[in-house]
């Protein structure tokens, strides 16, 4: 018997795939727990349905996020700190603190999408990575400048 996988099943497969399992297990398990749904051609239909727009949607957020990663880069980033003799600065500098000199550029980003290894602890320039989409990193040039 053909059936659609609702939720994911282990050893068998993922949501929204078509496998093919025997009938006892289909009725007995698979259906009574809601995991699994006949595969009717109705059904099947939903199913492209539902799958075509889950890829135009993954497309559309693609899209948004090579706009992004184009105005980023465009971008120059400035963080201001109080920094001391040789360049050392009080504190470290953080993605939050580069989120937020982004968004005083008015563009906004969240601060997990920013790659920064380990704090920056001194002045000058900085290229840091930030991950917008799977497939999609920009490149932020931040300059670290003492107030």
């Amino acid at each position: 018997m053909k059936v659609i996988l609702l939720q994911e099943v282990k050893n068998l497969g993922k949501k929204g795939e078509l496998v093919t399992v025997k009938d006892g297990y289909a009725h007995n398990f698979l259906f009574k727990r809601n995991l699994a749904q006949e595969a009717t051609p109705g059904n099947i239909r939903a199913l492209e349905q539902q799958q075509r727009m889950q890829q135009k949607q993954a497309d559309e957020r693609q899209a948004e996020a090579e706009e992004l990663k184009k105005v980023l880069e465009q971008m120059a980033i400035v963080v201001a700190v109080k920094a001391g003799e040789g360049g050392r600065i009080f504190g470290s500098v953080t993605s939050i603190d580069i989120a937020n000199a982004i968004e005083q550029q008015g563009t906004k980003i969240d601060r997990r999408t920013i790659d920064l290894p380990s704090p920056i602890k001194d002045l000058g320039q900085y290229v840091v990575p930030a991950k917008l989409h799977p497939g999609v990193t920009a490149d932020l040039k931040v300059e670290v400048r003492q107030s």
